[in-house]
């Protein structure tokens, strides 16, 4: 099992960044897939970014494709997502997941989860 925690959010102008991690609990870190997602007020949770267990492989949703960048660090159990050009869309609760298998972009794929770190972006 894996315990998963999110950090680094909080309140930023527009075009600006953050870098949140994700510190993982367990053993068997390196054989997840990661991936954040986050969920506006009112809103679906909605999938960001996900990556491979190895870390050479990730993807992106449109909105943010070019802007952020996931990334793990499998020694350190941590994976992070550095937001750069953040804009007021952007402002949400971002949670880390895990998951078996890399690919799949829906949260219902995933199977632990953060509780969550807020990330608010003003214009």
């Amino acid at each position: 099992q894996v315990q998963l925690v999110e950090s680094g959010g909080g309140l930023v102008q527009a075009g600006g960044s953050l870098r949140l991690s994700c510190a993982a609990s367990g053993r068997t870190f390196s054989s997840y897939a990661m991936a954040w997602f986050r969920q506006a007020p009112g809103k679906e949770r909605e999938f960001v970014a996900a990556i491979n267990r190895s870390g050479g492989y990730a993807h992106y949703a449109d909105s943010v494709t070019g802007r952020f960048t996931i990334s793990r660090d499998n020694a350190k159990n941590t994976v992070y997502l550095q937001m750069n050009s953040l804009k007021p869309e952007d402002t949400a609760v971002y949670y880390c997941a895990a998951g078996r298998q890399y690919g799949v972009y829906t949260s219902n794929e995933y199977d632990y989860w953060g509780q969550g770190t807020q990330v608010t972006v003003s214009s």
